[in-house]
């Protein structure tokens, strides 16, 4: 294997409405909204991205927003779980947080030799934080609606549910350059690098049905790579191993290549470069409604389109 995953570059979902959505992750979680700007697939739809003060790589957690969306179902061939790392002494400050607020969420559970807690956000989509000595390391967002000390400080990991446990672990293993980690009954984890979210939970569920991706379900995750050049090298192997994946399609803030693991969740491996400051400096950032140049002529129709999204309309305690 000639390189390897250093992990998640960010994880994309299905919101409903736009204005909760920035409510509950920039207001509860704390979360900076680095960049507002359109599905550049379907530009009458936002594209919503959160992350750390600079919307880092290993950080960033991205919505399509659907109002009057119908919700989507949990289930095989989807990542079905969104766990951000937070400093140990911290999981009981947040689970008294979403008691205060009325976040549902379970009971705090050990495995791995971490422990963690998991919740729901406001359309269903599942999350979870754990703790992690190694979350003292990282630098939180100084300046964001939660205290530093408490912050969330970017990717765990993700949890796939897979119907076929072997074909999936040889996909990670073999061509993405994972190695296993160990497991906790159906559940098998997978690490890649060294830097933030390089953990993969594989939940094996043999007789688990067909998830179904709408509003509260996630639509892929991206692996990081630091270079363009990188990223052909693994476009040439994807390719090479048989699996179908797509040219390199310029995001703006990255550059992307789309393919589908053997279970069905959409991958995606995007570069580092260059980053969320290109079109806003960094005191800026997710202050305006940024545009891609070829959209740019279409700017009065989105914004009579796009429903108005300010900086967090609720408070929590």
């Amino acid at each position: 294997m000639k390189q390897k995953i250093p992990g998640i570059h960010h994880i994309t979902a299905i919101a409903g409405d736009p204005q909760g959505n920035v409510d509950f992750y920039n207001g509860f979680l704390g979360l900076r909204l680095v960049k507002k700007t359109v599905n550049f697939d379907d530009p009458q739809t936002y594209h919503l991205y959160y992350g750390d003060e600079e919307g880092h790589p290993g950080t960033i957690l991205t919505f399509f927003p659907w109002p009057g969306a119908h919700h989507g179902s949990r289930g095989a061939g989807q990542l079905t779980t969104v766990s951000f790392s937070v400093p140990e002494w911290s999981l009981g400050w947040w689970i008294d947080r979403f008691d205060r607020n009325g976040v549902i969420h379970e009971s705090a559970r050990r495995r791995f030799d971490e422990e963690s807690v998991a919740f729901l956000d406001p359309d269903g989509l599942r999350l979870e934080l754990v703790a992690h000595a190694s979350a003292e390391n990282v630098k939180p967002w100084e300046g964001g609606p939660v205290s530093s000390r408490h912050a969330l400080r970017g990717f765990h990991g993700a949890t796939l549910t897979e119907t076929n446990l072997d074909h999936t672990a040889a996909f990670l293993m073999n061509i993405l350059g994972f190695h296993k980690a160990g497991e906790v009954g159906d559940c098998h984890r997978f690490i890649a690098g060294d830097h933030p979210g390089h953990a993969v939970d594989v939940l094996h569920l043999p007789n688990e049905s067909a998830g179904h991706v709408a509003v509260g379900t996630v639509h892929h995750i991206a692996w990081r790579t630091p270079t363009g050049d990188e990223q052909l090298e693994w476009r040439r192997e994807i390719e090479d191993a048989g699996t179908s994946v797509t040219p390199v399609i310029d995001r703006q803030y990255f550059h992307s290549i789309y393919f589908r693991e053997p279970g069905g969740v959409l991958f995606e491996i995007a570069t580092d470069p260059p980053g969320f400051t290109l079109d806003e400096p960094l005191e800026e950032l997710g202050s305006g409604l940024m545009l891609p140049p070829r959209f740019e002529h279409m700017r009065g129709e989105l914004e009579r389109v796009l429903p108005p999204v300010r900086m967090p309309e609720v408070s929590y305690a």
